[in-house]
């Protein structure tokens, strides 16, 4: 009895595994196109050759001075955006919920408004920090009012509250931006979302936040599985409900904060990643979430390729692209009724 039902669990794992193997794989291809294709495409026996090597031709400073940082921006707001996703999905038990629709990514929208037109920023560097206090705002309004009344922060009232604050957030950045006219060029060109024009600054600035989200949104992995159970059953397992949706939503306020202030609000990764996962991986989140990291900067780096090529010499920024690469996905999950109710 025992080895019958340790066959299909080995035959999981291992069939898990091969996903996990090859999406490393198409994460590594994804790095190589990015560094590869653009304006001026470069064969990637010579940007394997730059990366390795080094060099001083015009190739080798295209590669190191705007592809690298760029694909390590696309890297890392993809990881961000996929695990904030996955587990805001998780602790609102909602399977549209994403940093978008529940106002954080708003937030940070703000942020920056601010920045533009009352702090006098104007760099990408300096809108981080502004991005990032925005994030929270938000997050911690939404958490408040989804607290207050009765059952506390039950995944309807999560979603309401996110609603609310996402709607009214986005008036305030409409007011700001229509009496400081003056502002509206410069916030466009970080609204659409796009890795064009990062700097190494920039990563440098993100990772240590990265870091920490990453840490808090793993270390709930086994809370997210019990509470999808309900929050009863959670309770009974001995999963301190509270607990992993304050860790958890801190953790995606990090990563999204750390992946809206680098790239702007790139839109559909948050939303259609954990949904890849999940079909592929099943509903263990110890594995959905590495998965999600794995396929988010794919996603988010052939949209950038993508946009690069499809109307040469002009680009199509990434946030838009996302959504033309994203939709069919989610579209033939759906038809699969590989969404969760």
């Amino acid at each position: 009895m025992r080895a019958a039902t340790s066959h299909p669990r080995r035959a999981l794992v291992a069939r898990r595994t091969g996903w996990t193997a090859a999406a490393v794989v198409a994460l590594l291809l994804s790095v190589l196109l990015s560094l590869a294709v653009g304006a001026r495409s470069i064969a990637p026996s010579t940007v394997l050759d730059v990366l390795l090597n080094g060099g001083h031709s015009d190739a080798a400073e295209v590669v190191r001075t705007m592809r690298v940082p760029r694909t390590l921006i696309g890297l890392m707001v993809g990881v961000a955006l996929a695990l904030a996703g996955t587990v805001l999905q998780g602790i609102t038990r909602n399977p549209i919920a994403d940093p978008g629709i529940l106002g954080i990514s708003q937030g940070a929208s703000v942020g920056v408004v601010f920045a533009i037109a009352f702090a006098g920023v104007h760099s990408l560097s300096g809108y981080v920090w502004f991005a990032f206090a925005g994030a929270a705002l938000a997050s911690v309004a939404v958490y408040a009012i989804a607290a207050s009344g009765r059952g506390g922060a039950t995944p309807v009232k999560l979603a309401l509250g996110g609603a609310a604050i996402n709607a009214l957030l986005v008036s305030v950045t409409m007011a700001v931006l229509t009496a400081q006219a003056a502002a509206l060029d410069e916030f466009r060109f970080w609204q659409v979302g796009s890795m064009a024009g990062r700097d190494a600054e920039v990563v440098g600035q993100i990772w240590p936040f990265l870091l920490v989200g990453v840490v808090l949104v793993l270390s709930v992995a086994r809370g997210l599985d019990a509470l999808a159970l309900g929050e009863d059953v959670a309770k009974g397992l001995g999963q301190n409900v509270a607990a992993v949706r304050i860790v958890g939503g801190i953790g995606a306020t990090v990563l999204t904060g750390a992946g809206v202030a680098a790239a702007g609000p790139i839109a559909f990764v948050g939303l259609a990643v954990p949904h890849i996962a999940r079909a592929i991986m099943g509903g263990d989140h110890r594995w959905v979430l590495p998965m999600a990291a794995l396929v988010g900067p794919v996603m988010l780096l052939v949209s950038d390729v993508v946009g690069r090529v499809i109307f040469p010499p002009s680009e199509v920024p990434a946030g838009v692209t996302t959504a033309l690469i994203g939709v069919p996905f989610l579209v033939a999950l759906i038809r699969r009724k590989a969404v969760p109710a």
